[in-house]
């Protein structure tokens, strides 16, 4: 893989870009892969409140891209094109193999469409191989603004989804193993995503575990009653319901139904 952006940016496998400015330009024309990025969204994406000295430090970083790039490729910096329309532009040419992120939403889009068409077997393979790209969180070490705040927010949201088909499709094909622990590490940090609690009372309920699937409905229901002052979620009521006349067939039904939304 010739880029990386899910966890330190980093190009063609080697150390991480260490100019804070640099990592931040080089993520940002990853993210519009081939699409021009004018000046004045770069200039946005580095800081919410941009110096007087902005386009000129902005330049004087790109230059120093262009160099890094160089170094982790030879000629890899004249994949970076600039635009003088009506405004200055950059783009970097990358193929879709090239880089994690293309390569991850691709698993991602195929895992969903096998788990709707029932092929569990297939979805948990190319949903693992697809989660197994993250090397930590999108966004380490990127600056605070507003314009990457928005990008963080709405890829880790889109690993979540991936998470939670991949715990669905192992869940639907018997492949247990390890999976409550799986479940608990994302839902440690998603801890108000309804579909992961009603996937981890399920996993428990699916191995005949009654009090492990309760205890995990009495968090569920702890935590939306006193942080967010809902009732437990219709999903994770069923699921104890299915718990508590030991009926795991219909822990993977009600599964298979969410699956299906």
């Amino acid at each position: 893989m010739l880029f990386r952006l899910l966890g330190p940016v980093r190009i063609a496998g080697g150390a991480e870009i260490q100019s804070a400015a640099r990592r931040a330009l080089l993520t940002a024309l990853l993210l519009r892969r081939g699409q021009f990025v004018g000046m004045g969204e770069l200039t946005e994406l580095l800081w919410d409140e941009p110096p007087s000295s902005a386009v000129a430090n902005i330049r004087s970083h790109l230059t120093g891209l262009r160099r890094g790039l160089d170094s982790a490729r030879p000629g890899l910096s004249e994949r970076l094109t600039t635009s003088r329309g009506a405004e200055t532009g950059y783009a970097l040419t990358v193929d879709a193999a090239e880089l994690d992120l293309a390569r991850f939403l691709e698993l991602a889009r195929r895992g969903r469409e096998l788990l709707a068409a029932g092929d569990h077997q297939t979805a948990v393979d190319v949903l693992d191989e697809a989660l197994a790209l993250w090397r930590g969180p999108f966004g380490q070490r990127l600056p605070a603004t507003r314009w990457f705040h928005a990008h963080t927010v709405g890829l880790g949201n889109t690993r979540f989804e991936a998470c939670q088909d991949f715990f669905t499709a192992s869940l639907l094909s018997h492949r247990t193993e390890m999976l409550a622990y799986r479940i608990e590490t994302v839902l440690a940090e998603a801890p108000y995503r309804q579909k992961l609690w009603q996937l981890l009372a399920a996993t428990y309920c699916a191995q005949g575990d009654v009090a492990g699937a309760l205890g995990v409905v009495g968090r569920c229901q702890a935590v939306f009653a006193d942080e967010l002052g809902l009732d437990v979620p219709p999903g994770v009521e069923a699921i104890r319901a299915a718990a508590l006349s030991w009926d795991t067939d219909r822990a993977h039904r009600l599964v298979a139904e969410m699956a299906r939304r």
